[in-house]
């Protein structure tokens, strides 16, 4: 522990966007919930935003403020409350494979590389490498809303938000604010923000703190001698400064560093993941007149971890994998909104975004010793040029319409793969030509408003590129085996949406029917079954498939998305669902596929909450979430059962600066199946955790 904290404070040296909602102060911006319409303008925003577009409330979005429904919590698990949210594994940061936890919306495929794309004030948040989310980064930061905009298109988010935006966005502290809670199976959650002003600006310092022995992930008859408790320690620091620099900008910095171990409940499945993200920014942002953004950071990310081979009856386990994998995100950022008159309805930006990044293996072990040694990786640019028009007033009744448009350059630089034994010759030693194109995306809608109904229709077309660990990277879960594609084609999204939302103050709902296309989605493809020797992976084992990264020739999607809010006193009821039917479109090598549904995507997802909103000293939440049956496999051979969970705190407020809290996760104990092997070994998500602790703020 002392070793991790030691590292933790060497982390927050350099950090990363950070900032804090922007106009805080002012009663005409709030944080608002799907369909509800402020007295002028939603505004959820990071201090490193412009205030957003008009266009942007053309296509569905919710808004979600009740960040922190007691101690413990994690943001991964609230983001689950939003129907057709995806994650690729049903675990959270606290128990699932740091690589196995990409997010999506809209049912485009289950994938450990993210189709939606995460932003922290603006900032992309994937592994530059991998495309996956590390959420234990996001402990260290104060987040004051999160944006779920469904739907991609966006010029301004540009490349990678295929099924649409996920954009946190966070505030800065003022005062004191700590917490301390004790949980089930020895787990500590502490937390510490502090926060003043500095001259002429402002200065916050947030960490936190957090442990537990964890909890045999295999499900109880199924384990083996070598199953135990998976212990997990995590944590974070950022610091974050603003200044202004005349009457309506400012210039914003932001360190953030944090640091996650845990293991998978046997021995040599260890991982560690650090990373360090830093960024600089220069707003202006005036009520009138011009308004511009100036934005660069970088991103810093290694991960170790191993990987266990599982003896048949679960008696003993031996070392399969070492994996390594440092990399690196660089990007920049220009957005400028002339003023014609009083209004900012045109937006013109540019952007860039570098990957570089690879991935170091030492496998083949004969007892304890490796024989052989893998690398593999590459880096990858985007630049791309934006421009978006915005016609009406989008707080007023009548018409508002946007359309916007981009174009961007990508390259592939040159890739390399490494094998070789140890004690032997060179298995392979191949170079991959660097690649280049260009992509087009954009969108148009319009949505009509009178008194408290609102109806709009969008569409869109977006793109991904494939992720370097999609591109050079083979794998192994157990005996099954996957081979890298170094020529994978970006992907192509033609979407539309049509939706209905209805305010009248105390009643909100929304509804939205989307249809989507996703050609060229990038699937693992299985194309044979073991024993025998197979292109690119080597041996594999009998009874153990073989798969490669193929481009399918689609995933069609198709759904509705529901939401409703009900205010009732101190009381508030939320409810949101979603149906998503989406099937592969597959051929030649992949038609084994055609028709089925894509990996990791339920038919139904959804939620109910209550939640206290006032301002008595008692308050509480509960939440049922609904997760819908899914495949673990593209073939359907592998099923991952449904589940209902129940999640429930109760809070006293003692005094002013001092409020005591108790809460639930999965109060039920219910069996949430995460994964399941081609053994048939059904890994799942956390039990029944109980958690009590104070709350300070001063």
């Amino acid at each position: 522990m002392i070793r991790l904290l030691t590292g933790i404070a060497a982390l927050a040296l350099p950090a990363a966007a950070m900032a804090q909602e922007m106009e805080g102060d002012d009663p005409d911006y709030c944080l608002c919930n799907v369909g509800q319409t402020p007295p002028r303008i939603i505004v959820v925003t990071g201090a490193g935003s412009l205030r957003p577009s008009d266009g942007d409330r053309i296509q569905a979005f919710a808004v979600l403020r009740d960040l922190d429904p007691g101690l413990g919590a994690r943001i991964e698990n609230r983001l689950r409350d939003e129907a057709g949210v995806v994650q690729f594994r049903r675990s959270d940061g606290r128990s699932a494979h740091p690589t196995s936890q990409g997010v999506t919306l809209r049912g485009l495929g289950g994938n450990a590389s993210s189709r939606a794309l995460v932003t922290l004030d603006g900032v992309p948040q994937a592994d530059p490498f991998g495309g996956w989310v590390a959420w234990s980064a996001y402990d260290a930061v104060a987040l004051g809303g999160i944006v779920v905009a469904r739907g991609g298109g966006s010029g301004a988010d540009g490349p990678g938000a295929l099924a649409g935006t996920i954009g946190l966005h966070s505030e800065m502290t003022r005062g004191i604010a700590a917490s301390a809670a004790s949980g089930s199976r020895d787990g500590w959650d502490a937390t510490l923000s502090a926060g003043t002003r500095l001259g002429g600006g402002e200065v916050a310092v947030d960490g936190r703190y957090s442990r537990g022995d964890g909890f045999a992930p295999v499900a109880a008859g199924q384990r083996g001698a070598v199953d135990r408790a998976a212990p997990y320690e995590m944590g974070g620091l950022g610091v974050r400064l603003r200044f202004d620099a005349g009457a309506a900008s400012r210039v914003e910095a932001s360190l953030r560093g944090f640091s996650d171990r845990r293991d998978r409940g046997v021995d040599f499945t260890a991982s560690r993941i650090d990373g360090v993200d830093a960024s600089l920014r220069f707003v202006r942002d005036p009520r009138a007149g011009t308004q511009w953004i100036a934005l660069a950071y970088v991103q810093l990310r290694d991960i170790d971890t191993e990987f266990a081979s599982v003896a048949a009856g679960r008696a003993s386990v031996a070392p399969a994998l070492y994996q390594r994998v440092p990399a690196t995100g660089l990007g920049a950022r220009f957005e400028l909104r002339p003023a014609f008159g009083t209004d900012n309805p045109l937006r013109l930006g540019i952007d860039w975004r570098r990957t570089v990044g690879r991935t170091e293996e030492d496998y083949f072990f004969a007892g304890l010793i490796p024989g052989r040694h893998r690398e593999a990786g590459g880096s990858s640019d985007t630049a791309g040029l934006f421009a978006e028009w915005t016609g009406g007033d989008a707080d007023a009744e009548g018409l508002l319409w946007t359309a916007s448009g981009r174009i961007d350059r990508w390259r592939l630089g040159e890739g390399h793969r490494l094998e070789y034994n140890f004690a032997g010759p060179v298995i392979g030693d191949d170079r991959f030509a660097a690649r280049s194109g260009w992509e087009g995306s954009g969108r148009i809608g319009l949505r009509w408003k009178a008194d408290a109904l609102s109806l709009r229709a969008a569409a869109y077309r977006g793109w991904r590129l494939p992720t370097l660990n999609e591109l050079y990277r083979p794998f192994r879960v157990g005996a099954d085996a996957t081979a890298a594609n170094e020529m994978l084609k970006p992907e192509r999204l033609w979407g539309g949406e049509i939706g209905a939302d209805w305010d009248s103050g105390t009643t909100k709902a929304s509804v939205t029917l989307f249809v989507g296309r996703l050609s060229n989605a990038i699937a693992n493809v299985t194309l044979g079954q073991g024993p025998g020797n197979f292109p690119g992976v080597g041996f594999v084992a009998a009874g153990a498939t073989y798969s490669r990264r193929e481009n399918l020739d689609a995933i069609d999607s198709k759904g509705i998305e529901f939401s409703a809010e009900q205010i009732v006193g101190p009381l508030a009821l939320r409810a949101t669902w979603a149906f998503t039917d989406a099937k592969v479109d597959a051929s030649g090598p992949a038609a084994a596929l055609d028709g089925r549904r894509p990996a990791q995507i339920a038919k139904h997802g959804g939620s109910l909450s209550l939640r206290s909103r006032g301002d008595g000293p008692f308050g509480g939440f509960a939440t049922l979430r609904y997760m819908g049956r899914q495949n673990e496999d593209d073939v359907g051979l592998l099923v991952l059962g449904d589940a209902l969970t129940l999640d429930a705190g109760l809070s006293w407020r003692l005094s002013k600066a001092v409020s005591i809290e108790a809460r639930g996760e999965n109060l039920t104990d219910a069996l949430v199946p995460a994964a399941i092997s081609s053994a048939g070994i059904v890994e799942r998500a956390a039990p029944r955790t109980l958690w009590a602790g104070v709350r300070l703020s001063f």
